[in-house]
This record gives structure tokens, sequence and C-alpha cells, in this order.
């Protein structure tokens, strides 16, 4: 099965430049193909509100959350943070984003 993996962000986040480069360097691995990523600039509340945005930055592996493991299904217009390892963060590291690509995509086995 094939891997879809969307970015999603907009641009006065600050965490997103550096999540987004973990995210090419795992690209760069050879992790996931340079075709299945695609990048998503949220402009505006009417497309975040279309596509259930979590938050920036936001990726998605097959239309399923990398961070809570869920579909989207609300809206969250925010900046976001995340707890990793027990410390609180706004940039997904490599080691993150590679270990849960690997179980998002066995669960869609």
């Amino acid at each position: 099965m094939k891997t879809s993996v969307e970015f999603q962000y907009f641009f006065d986040c600050p965490h997103a430049k550096a999540t987004l480069g973990n995210l090419h360097k795992v690209v760069e691995e050879g992790l996931l193909d340079p075709g299945d990523l695609k990048v998503t600039v949220v402009t505006d509340i009417d497309l975040a509100e279309r596509i259930h945005f979590q938050g920036s930055p936001t990726i998605l592996v097959n239309g399923i959350d990398l961070y809570s493991g869920k579909t989207p299904e609300t809206l969250h217009y925010t900046c976001r943070l995340f707890e990793i390892d027990g410390v609180m963060t706004g940039v997904l590291n490599t080691d993150f984003i590679r270990t849960q690509i690997d179980a998002l995509r066995d669960r869609s086995h």
C-alpha cells in the first residue's frame, strides 16, 4: 500500500520550517518517496475548516494525524505544541517522525 503524507502549516508558525526540514530528512533517508509528500499551506480559516486542520505544523499519514494517531474531525487553528518523551516542543524531531510513520504504515496494512 502506498503511503500518503501531507504536511500542513500556516506561515506565522515558528515551528513549521524546522518540522518540515525534519520531514524532508526522513524523505532523504528513503523512508518515503518524495512524490508521496504533499505540502499544504493553510491560508485561511475556511480552508482550515474544510480539512479539519489540527494546527501548525500537522503531518498526516494516510489521513491520520502523526502525533495523535487519529483522523482529524475538529478544527484547531493554532500553533501546536507536542509532548515527546516528557518534553514540550513545537518541533517534531526526525526520530519521532520516522517511528510514527512506521507505526501508522503498519496500522494501514
